[in-house]
């Protein structure tokens, strides 16, 4: 049994630890669950992603109850039965969907996953960013993926509701060394019904489209959206779509921040990214690892986070081999790929 230590990393440690166990058919002991934070152990929203696994692995689990800081998982055959969760806060569903979407490399069949909670929540990408930036992104190298969004929902309440669809795939090598010419610039902006009469979500991208072109970029698409929810809020994505690659960047509405400020926070990160020569996102970065390991190639970050350092030696734990090169302003990670069923057990 692999026996991962949690405090090493928060909840991405935990989602891809059970993606790793799923995909290489072991056993996975993963102590001190999320144990750097002030409130460590299972939350709500990991505990769903546990389940979710648990269910589309057929597997045997201990320990996964709220709090618990201890899990074991250990997988048996993948299920292509349509599943739904329930995560009973403002828990992060596009969180929950990378935690799945590796299975794709080892259905044999179509599979579906909806999901209820956060759709446009902090500390995780906006459905929007996975809709328009990494999903897209992850299909070019042959992920046969997409999402539906069926409602929305901010903090504190939730309420969103979205299903990822997963289709069998076989991955090409990633190849993120050069991103090529900005091709399309997407702005998408949204709020709740309660903050139309302040135009908030148009307000949102009206800033970001003229930030942008004060920065010599012209806006390709702008949509904007009103929609009905259980809670207040905003959320922007702003997306670089490039000959060979996408990055997005986003932020959510906070009470008492104009809509502009908003707006600036996503603009200026991604301005910031366009002028270095960094191919994707500093999330992206980090989400993009395990599916690197699996079909190797290369790519080239803004930095080198403590996130990638985590998920590299977890990769590492798993029999998977990852190199780092850095330079003054980028990174290039790289893989040789590796058959999950090649690893020495």
């Amino acid at each position: 049994m692999i026996k991962v230590d949690g405090d090493d990393g928060g909840g991405q440690l935990l989602r891809s630890s059970l993606a790793l166990a799923a995909l290489t058919d072991q056993p996975v002991e993963i102590a001190n669950i999320r144990g750097n934070r002030p409130d460590p152990g299972l939350k709500p929203q990991h505990l769903a992603a546990v389940r979710a696994l648990e269910r589309l692995c057929e597997a045997t689990v201990e320990g996964a109850t709220l709090g618990s800081e201890t899990i074991t998982f250990d997988p048996d055959a993948l299920t292509t039965d349509p599943i739904e969760i329930e995560i009973p806060t403002a828990g992060s569903l596009t969180l929950l969907f990378d935690a799945v979407l590796p299975l794709a490399t080892r259905i044999d069949d179509a599979i579906s996953v909806t999901a209820t909670g956060g759709t446009e929540v902090a500390w995780s990408p906006p459905l929007a960013t996975h809709e328009r930036v990494k999903l897209p992104l992850c299909r070019r190298f042959g992920l046969q993926t997409t999402v539906e969004r069926q409602r929305t929902g901010f903090y504190p309440a939730g309420g969103g509701r979205a299903t990822l669809w997963l289709a069998p795939s076989t991955l090409d090598p990633l190849s993120l060394s050069q991103r090529g010419d900005l091709e399309r610039v997407v702005v998408d902006s949204r709020c709740s019904a309660d903050l139309a009469a302040r135009d908030v979500a148009q307000r949102q991208a009206e800033q970001a489209v003229e930030r942008l072109s004060s920065g010599g970029i012209d806006t390709t698409e702008r949509a904007t959206t009103v929609d009905e929810t259980d809670s207040t809020g905003s959320a922007i994505t702003v997306a670089f779509e490039y000959e060979r690659s996408r990055a997005g960047f986003d932020a959510l509405g906070e009470p008492g921040t104009p809509a502009e400020d908003i707006a600036d926070e996503a603009v200026s990160r991604a301005l910031s990214v366009h002028e270095s020569d960094a191919v994707v996102d500093r999330y992206l970065a980090d989400q993009l690892l395990l599916f690197l390991a699996l079909s190797g190639g290369e790519i080239r970050i803004p930095e080198v986070t403590e996130h990638v350092e985590t998920h590299r030696s977890l990769l590492d734990q798993f029999g998977f081999e990852i190199h780092i090169e850095e330079n003054r302003t980028s990174a290039v990670v790289s893989a040789p790929g590796t058959d999950p069923g090649d690893i020495d057990r």
